[in-house]
């Protein structure tokens, strides 16, 4: 893994972005998964939290056609009754190796035409990119700028999921497609964050992130969306290597919301953001971006202490 920022650039004020006019124009986009829905588990999610929901992954199979999924439709027609705004999240960071097939030249009109039939199916608001990796190929400019142009001719959104580990992977040409990009500033963590003492996500990531995409690489703040993790890992005897924020408050209670890591009594580490770190990059985000996305929604404790609220109350105080 690799990182194009430079380290020593500082969070300022850049006085060509002006401050969001309104809480309403201040993005909450939150990522559901198809596992999810398709147990029923977001049946009573607040989707009035949300400005856009992104349903992920809807994925097809290797002849680009994609196949029916269970729920979707209730939970667009939940969440555009909260006038949020659905979209199917595409790839995701296991994707099928397949995709680079599907956006060459060869399936390229026939795979989007299959995505655009996705979203009238669905009745969705658009399609957000997750392709990572080498799946960012010489083939995915070609496929975004095509995709742009069949998706705006009914109005629709087409957003991406980019990480500043990929950066010299996006052109310029493929970035200004986008209507918005959520920067996915997480999962370096442990042994591939050893300047920061294996914290995951930390708050100077999240700077380091949005200084790259707006100074570095020119990107207007109505553009950007920050990335938060509603989920840490651990290191060590004793400790799951993924757990989401709502299972770590059940079995560490007494505190650990307050924190960023917990040492288990076997000697293992969990590292993830708490509501302070969650409060500070929301911040952050209202300064520097215009909006905050969250992997994963239902990865959030859905009481007390949901992360998600301290977003929520961020942008109120903001607002009020």
């Amino acid at each position: 893994m690799f990182f194009c920022f430079n380290l020593k650039v500082e969070a300022q004020a850049n006085p060509r972005h002006k401050k969001n006019k309104n809480a309403a124009s201040f993005r909450v986009v939150g990522y559901l998964r198809t596992a999810d829905i398709a147990a029923g588990n977001a049946v009573n999610f607040d989707f009035g939290r949300l400005t856009h929901l992104n349903i992920a992954f809807l994925n097809p199979d290797s002849t680009g056609v994609f196949n029916t999924f269970t729920g979707i439709k209730e939970v667009v027609n939940a969440a555009h009754a909260k006038n949020v705004k659905v979209l199917a999240s595409i790839g995701g960071g296991l994707s099928p190796a397949y995709y680079h097939k599907l956006i060459a030249d060869s399936s390229r009109a026939s795979f989007i035409g299959n995505l655009i039939g996705l979203v009238k199916l669905y009745n969705l608001d658009g399609i957000d990119v997750d392709l990572e990796g080498q799946l960012i190929d010489a083939n995915y400019e070609n496929f975004v700028v095509a995709l742009k142009t069949a998706i705006k001719l009914n109005n629709n959104l087409l957003t991406a999921a980019i990480a500043t580990a990929y950066c010299t992977q996006y052109t310029d040409t493929a970035l200004a497609q986008y209507d918005f990009m959520n920067i996915m500033s997480y999962d370096k963590t442990g042994p591939w964050n050893p300047d920061n003492g294996g914290q995951h996500a930390p708050y100077l990531m999240a700077v380091d992130d949005v200084n790259y995409w707006e100074t570095t690489r020119g990107l207007a703040k109505e553009k950007l969306t920050l990335g938060v993790p509603f989920y840490g890992y651990g290191f060590g005897t004793g400790v799951p290597a993924e757990i989401s924020f709502k299972d770590l408050i059940n079995q560490y209670p007494s505190g650990s919301e307050l924190s960023d890591q917990i040492t288990s009594a076997s000697g293992g580490t969990l590292y993830y953001n708490g509501t302070a770190t969650i409060k500070a990059k929301t911040i952050l985000a209202l300064d520097k971006t215009s909006g905050v996305m969250m992997w994963e929604l239902m990865q959030d404790d859905p009481g007390k202490f949901s992360l998600l609220n301290v977003i929520q109350a961020e942008i109120k105080k903001r607002y009020k």
